[in-house]
């Protein structure tokens, strides 16, 4: 993958930071082990869903932790139990895992659900009114007369 240069847009995007430190990061863990498969779905305008493929983990291996702007899905594996047989072929990948997921502003976990080996997190995008687009009516008539200031003139 091709590394970016954001020196240029760091410079003149103020308040940028996370963004460009986020882009950065993610071309460095592009490398990265995709362990377990996973897929991104958007569900509406304002819902995701996260779909991971964990067989052979159960709801207790897995701890799902949601923080501001990340969402942490850690898988926990008994190793031990692992070597309990003799296998002539290992083909299922049955470790533990760490996956993370950089969140935007207002995305929130929603439900959390297994079935199959399937994990599914469900996720909202919940913008505050105070952010939402409102919408001005426009009023007739003449416009408000100007607010005079009394200023005393310094003698």
């Amino acid at each position: 993958m091709r590394q970016f240069d954001l020196t240029p847009y760091r410079r003149s995007a103020i308040g940028f930071d996370r963004l460009f430190d986020m882009l950065e990061a993610s071309t460095r863990q592009a490398n990265a082990e995709n362990y377990p498969p996973f897929n991104l779905e958007r569900i509406a305008d304002d819902r995701y869903r996260i779909t991971l493929a964990v067989a052979g983990f159960s709801r207790d291996a897995i701890e799902i932790v949601a923080q501001q702007n990340l969402l942490l899905v850690k898988g926990n594996k008994d190793d031990g139990a692992q070597n309990a047989g003799a296998f002539l072929h290992v083909g299922i990948a049955n470790r533990s895992f760490e996956r993370r997921f950089e969140l935007a502003d207002y995305v929130r976990v929603d439900d959390a659900r297994m079935n199959d080996g399937l994990l599914t997190i469900d996720l909202v995008r919940e913008v505050p009114e105070a952010m939402k687009p409102k919408t001005i009516a426009i009023k007739a008539g003449a416009p408000l007369a100007a607010v005079e200031r009394n200023v005393e003139k310094a003698a």
